[in-house]
């Protein structure tokens, strides 16, 4: 489903296709055949990215995932199974809009206004609330889980749904 998002948002202005198409360029990820990008960005990080490689920066800084997904999606999937300093680091780019990479010569700012879609299971074996399947966690483990996504980045998520599976069954029928 989040894949899809950007298929459903309003189409790029002009201003945006060119600032996106800008933050590519620089990062090196625009294809020679690729002169203007027109579709908003889907970005999904692996849990195991880094702090540089998320918000940017290097030695010569270079824009991150998030600046990436500007003006676009991005998307983190299993949520709490990223580290917990990676997952800070997105509190003031939700915020801001932007993020500012400061080295010791140059001090470079990126924007990155983005939707962040975010996703997790609802205790470490994925079945807590489940009318098909037994949870094996412990309330400890289950509250352990939960308290890897901090109350600060939580408060900057606007919208929170809990879905419950559909068995494969039903969906086909669809």
């Amino acid at each position: 489903m989040a894949k899809r998002l950007p298929s459903i948002l309003p189409p790029l202005s002009l201003s945006e296709s060119l600032e996106t198409t800008q933050i590519h360029s620089v990062a090196g990820k625009l294809s020679r055949e690729t002169s203007l990008i027109s579709q908003r960005p889907f970005r999904a990080p692996h849990h195991t990215i880094s702090q540089v490689a998320l918000v940017g920066g290097g030695t010569n800084p270079q824009p991150g995932e998030i600046s990436l997904a500007h003006n676009g999606v991005l998307f983190c999937d299993e949520l709490p199974e990223f580290n917990r300093s990676v997952l800070e680091v997105l509190r003031q780019p939700l915020e801001d809009r932007k993020i500012t990479i400061s080295r010791a010569k140059l001090t470079v700012e990126y924007p990155c206004s983005f939707m962040m879609i975010a996703s997790m299971n609802p205790c470490p074996c994925g079945y807590y609330g489940d009318p098909t399947h037994h949870c094996v966690c412990t309330p400890g483990q289950i509250q352990r889980y939960m308290n890897k996504i901090s109350g600060p980045l939580l408060d900057r998520i606007d919208i929170h749904c809990e879905i419950q599976a559909v068995p494969f069954a039903q969906l086909s029928q669809m």
